[in-house]
């Protein structure tokens, strides 16, 4: 199996920012120590959440920290970048990490309509923003000169330079639940992230997948590749004992989940409202936490002494996951909790797999 490591944790202050920041290049330079073949930074602004903020700049410092672990974004918002700027941006960090760059493609949060305010924007509009900026992206890397009439960029472009390494360009990578989007990305051949899907849906949804490349005509080769690079992600917490597994990562998640529900009340206009389709037990606030943790433990978490979770991790392998997603650090976890969930994790669980 390939396990890849998933930052999302919180700053509580912005006294802590800065040291929040360093202290995620030194968990990102230990991932990289232990084996993890990747790591994925997401994207979130002005309540302290991705602290950085700015995936792409914080990916250019750890590109020059590390030398063999790929750099994922999961995933870019796309409507706060402009797509020229991006594809420069995406381009600059193949070269500075020599090609280990991997790029979720998003359309922009469906529940923090503050951020898209923050950056003069609605969301109404965010997904043909995301497939014009696709367009514009592979375009850029590939076509010299390109000249480009969209709906909401309008450009000429001589050339891009630097080139990426990687041609034509970087992996465009998309986040995925429904099994509609399961078999249109294999269809397109693209490599897939997809988080919270119980295990008994996984095998299902792993098959369509399967199905879509067969339908897209591509070759034996390209199908093992996106099969193996399909990736579930998981919250992970790994401790001395059961009981304080999950004792521990309950308190993290109940924290985790208040800030969540504070920022969006506290920010969002009064005219928005998340699509129904998108709540689940988590994400609705009408839901209480005594339904909602038990909800994500169930079908988010990997969690307990290291024997556990070897055994859940088995248990996801042998429905087919051959590539882990490990979120170690939740709302404002210490950097000193993390480094030991983490190193149990590299220590005592991975080697089994790998």
């Amino acid at each position: 199996m390939q396990f890849g490591w998933l930052t999302l944790s919180m700053s509580p202050s912005p006294d802590e920012d800065g040291a929040r920041i360093d202290q995620i290049i030194q968990q990102v330079c230990a991932a990289e120590r232990m084996g993890f073949s990747d790591v994925w930074l997401t994207e979130h602004y002005f309540t302290g959440e991705s602290v950085y903020n700015d995936s792409l700049m914080f990916a250019a410092a750890l590109a020059m920290k590390t030398e063999r672990i790929r750099i994922g974004f999961a995933v870019v918002q796309t409507p706060f970048h402009h797509p020229v700027r991006l594809a420069v941006q995406l381009a600059l960090l193949d070269n500075l990490s020599k090609g280990r760059i991997d790029v979720g493609i998003g359309k922009g949060t469906v529940y923090n309509e503050y951020e898209f305010v923050g950056h003069g924007l609605r969301s109404h509009d965010s997904r043909e923003r995301m497939e014009e900026a696709v367009d514009i992206l592979e375009r850029a890397w590939r076509e010299a000169p390109l000249t480009y009439e969209g709906k909401f960029h309008k450009v000429h472009i001589p050339a891009l330079r630097p080139r990426p390494v990687q041609q034509p360009g970087p992996p465009l990578w998309r986040s995925v639940i429904s099994p509609g989007s399961f078999a249109e990305c294999g269809r397109l051949g693209v490599p897939i992230l997809t988080a919270r899907l119980p295990v008994n849906r996984i095998k299902e949804r792993w098959a369509t997948y399967a199905q879509g490349i067969e339908a897209g005509g591509h070759d034996e080769k390209k199908r093992a590749l996106l099969l193996a690079q399909s990736a579930l992600w998981r919250n992970v917490y790994v401790a001395q004992s059961n009981a304080q597994a999950e004792d521990e990562l309950a308190a993290l998640l109940v924290e985790t989940r208040a800030h969540m529900m504070h920022v969006r009340e506290a920010y969002n206009p009064h005219d928005f409202q998340p699509d129904p389709a998108t709540l689940n037990a988590w994400t609705d606030p009408g839901v209480s936490d005594d339904q909602a943790i038990p909800y994500v433990l169930g079908t988010g978490c990997l969690y307990g002494t290291p024997a556990r979770v070897r055994d859940q991790v088995a248990e996801l392998r042998d429905v087919g996951v051959q590539h882990l997603l490990c979120q170690t650090g939740f709302g404002a976890m210490s950097h000193e909790q993390n480094m030991a969930s983490l190193s149990r994790f590299g220590e005592q669980v991975m080697p089994a797999f790998m």
